[in-house]
């Protein structure tokens, strides 16, 4: 019988800070399924990525699986210049590469994501918002956390997004935890 050995990885491999020099970010679009494949060919050239996951629990007859997949399927961002994008492409995993024209907007996306993680935030896909309330949570477990409110009075969730990619994620919260910024 064969098994097939999840692929364990690092989220974050280096560090969120904008490229210095030729470094740059670059949003890979992944073939199916490569996210995890392509972030291992990138640690493995020493190449800087971010590849956020969610955990995920899969029932199969009587015993749990817990595994952890993309939180944005198809996509790894990554810090690098022109050497180790063709080291990357050569991987046969790359789909194509996404510019990054707001270099730092994508950083302060990623960033939050980050620092939710790190707080064990249980994230949720979300619909991207096109308009909404910028927010920080002031109280409880996901202090600090900064996203996006449908509407300032009925608050349920707190939406993180990162814009390029016009993907969100959700973290429960209540009106009185959250601050509005202006």
């Amino acid at each position: 019988m064969a098994t097939n050995k999840p692929v364990e990885i690092e989220e974050l491999f280096g560090d969120l800070n904008p490229g210095e020099g030729d470094f740059k970010w670059f949003v890979v679009h992944t073939k199916p399924r490569c996210e995890k494949k392509l972030a291992e060919y990138s640690q493995q050239y020493e190449i800087n990525y971010y590849l956020p996951l969610l955990d995920s629990i899969r029932v199969y007859k009587n015993r749990k699986i817990k595994f952890t997949k993309p939180m944005f399927p198809g996509y790894v961002f990554v810090k690098c210049n022109q050497k180790g994008k063709r080291q990357l492409t050569i991987t046969g995993f790359v789909a194509y590469w996404l510019p990054v024209q707001n270099q730092r907007e994508l950083i302060d996306d990623l960033k939050q994501i980050y620092s939710g993680r790190e707080l064990g935030v249980e994230f949720v896909r979300a619909e991207f918002l096109g308009q909404g309330t910028k927010v920080e949570i002031q109280k409880g477990p996901f202090t600090g956390l900064i996203g996006y409110v449908k509407d300032q009075k009925n608050v349920k969730e707190v939406i993180l997004q990162v814009t390029l990619l016009r993907q969100a994620v959700s973290v429960s919260a209540r009106a009185d935890q959250i601050k509005v910024i202006r």
